[in-house]
């Protein structure tokens, strides 16, 4: 690792509608990782910093539930529109610090932007039900009514689309946010902060404070915060749905998975063949929604898959995002790129058969970046670490079942639910595994099965911890508490008092 603390970009919080220096005296590294070097240094809170935040998002919180949800509207309509005319901005600061491509960068933002998209139309969202002459004079209705101070804690793979998933939705539901993104790439949800305050949004109700666990830990037993979203691995969102939930909060957390596309033997191998390459290696498999698990019914379209892969993986352009003949780039760090080179070795120790090898690249102009190159084993089998865990890189397991029901039973067997996809051209198989699959999200000859914003995201089993998917329908009664409102007017009709229920439920 290379260092040059005179080229070093030091960051900041955002809070109160400003931009706000750290005084914790800690910083964590933001890598280009491209380059495999330091580019900027990000203040890590500490539990005052983020007290003082909170504070912020709790003085603005009154006004902001008081303004009319058509009024909360138009400021993302801003947003949006800010977004798309700083698409660029957004996709080089996400590029830089990631290390994925512009392309990716700019796709995953327009997935982000969708749910800004979907927040604007939040006051059709939060109409309630409305009964009249429920009993004698008596009407009841319901409304959905901002809970408070919201938290956002984000992972560094996604950082304009996972918060884009969460504080639109909260904010225009009324409420305030404070979010905690990755420290290892928080300059764009920095700069998201400044097109907000830029589309209207009054200071304080959306801040940005960067940390590490001291700012989680803070975020999650303040009394004030109302809820947590969170996305990232299994093992921190467990502690951070079991943390936030004892200090009586809502939490959603999103975690980890272990994906798997099943392949019959009347699959289309070359859409296959596209699905895995964009679905196993696009973003450097840095994604939840990552296949990484092709388990395939018979020897055949295994083999048939290994055949047209293999041409292509050879073929695939590895390098930075600046070069724009780039397919893959690289993965966040160099802790990152040893952790998946170690899980290759595993994977060789415990007899799977490495097809390719993507350990030891080397991409010219970039020596020191942090590539690994697309790797695929064979023969993988159910209890091997690089079947049963999350890599999190460029690491597809093919797994050979002798039947559809072995196959099926494989992926209700895994400890994550988040998402799964079958390819098959036979209708039956596909609604029979699509109503019996132990999954969240599946796809039907669709590899990465991620809904649209209108819809909800969530898995099953230890992929989600909480009661709500996030964004959609989901997102807003996350966000929301309900309220039912029973009124009695008096009225010209002379009427005795009653003061107990009678039959047939008149008052």
């Amino acid at each position: 690792m290379t260092r040059d603390s005179t080229n070093i970009q030091k960051l900041h919080h955002f809070v109160g509608g400003r931009k706000i220096d750290g005084n914790s005296g800690r910083f964590g590294d933001v890598f280009n990782p491209a380059l495999g070097i330091v580019t900027k240094h990000a203040p890590l809170a500490s539990k005052e910093e983020v007290e003082q935040a909170i504070s912020v998002a709790q003085e603005a919180f009154p006004a902001w539930a008081a303004t009319s949800a058509g009024r909360r509207a138009q400021v993302m309509f801003n947003f949006r529109d800010l977004i798309r005319s700083n698409m660029d901005r957004i996709a080089e600061l996400v590029s830089s610090e990631h290390g994925k491509t512009l392309d990716d960068a700019k796709g995953s933002t327009t997935r982000g932007l969708e749910v800004v998209e979907f927040a604007c139309g939040i006051s059709q969202m939060l109409k309630g039900e409305y009964s009249a002459n429920v009993a004698g004079g008596v009407d009841s209705w319901s409304t959905r009514q901002a809970l408070g101070v919201c938290a956002g804690i984000t992972p560094f793979n996604f950082p304009a689309m996972v918060p884009m998933w969460m504080f639109p939705m909260a904010i225009a539901c009324g409420n305030t946010f404070v979010l905690k993104p990755s420290e290892r790439d928080p300059s764009c949800p920095l700069f998201l902060a400044e097109l907000l305050k830029e589309a209207g949004l009054p200071d304080g109700v959306f801040n940005v404070i960067n940390g590490d666990k001291e700012a989680v830990d803070t975020l999650l037993t303040d009394d004030r915060v109302q809820a947590v979203s969170f996305v990232g691995s299994t093992t921190i969102g467990e502690y951070i749905y079991r943390t936030g939930t004892a200090s009586n909060k809502r939490v959603q957390a999103l975690c980890g998975a272990k994906n798997h596309m099943v392949v019959m033997p009347d699959a289309d191998m070359d859409q296959v063949t596209d699905a895995v390459m964009g679905a196993a290696y696009g973003s450097a498999g840095e994604r939840c929604m990552a296949i990484s698990v092709v388990v395939s019914v018979g020897d055949e379209p295994a083999d048939a898959l290994i055949e047209k892969l293999v041409p292509r993986l050879d073929s695939l352009k590895v390098g930075p995002y600046t070069e724009g003949a780039t397919e893959m780039g690289p993965v966040i760090n160099p802790d990152a790129k040893a952790k998946i080179e170690n899980y290759i070795g595993q994977g060789v120790e415990q007899g799977a058969t490495l097809v390719r090898d993507g350990r030891g690249i080397v991409v010219e102009g970039s020596e020191n970046g942090c590539f690994v190159g697309a790797t695929v084993f064979d023969n993988v089998t159910t209890e091997m670490s690089i079947y049963t865990d999350e890599i999190f890189g460029p690491v597809l397991s093919i797994v050979r079942a002798e039947s559809y029901e072995e196959a099926l039973q494989m992926i209700n067997d895994h400890e994550y639910g988040n998402g799964t996809a079958i390819f098959t051209r036979d209708g039956d198989t596909a609604r029979d595994f699509s109503d019996r699959v132990q999954i969240g999200m599946v796809g039907v000859n669709v590899p990465i099965p991620v809904p649209m914003a209108f819809h909800s995201f969530g898995g099953w089993k230890r992929s989600l911890f909480g009661d709500h998917a996030i964004h959609g329908p989901e997102g807003v009664r996350f966000y929301t508490k309900l309220k039912t409102v029973t009124a009695r007017w008096p009225s010209g009709i002379k009427e005795g008092a009653v003061f107990n229920f009678k039959a047939g439920g008149e008052h």
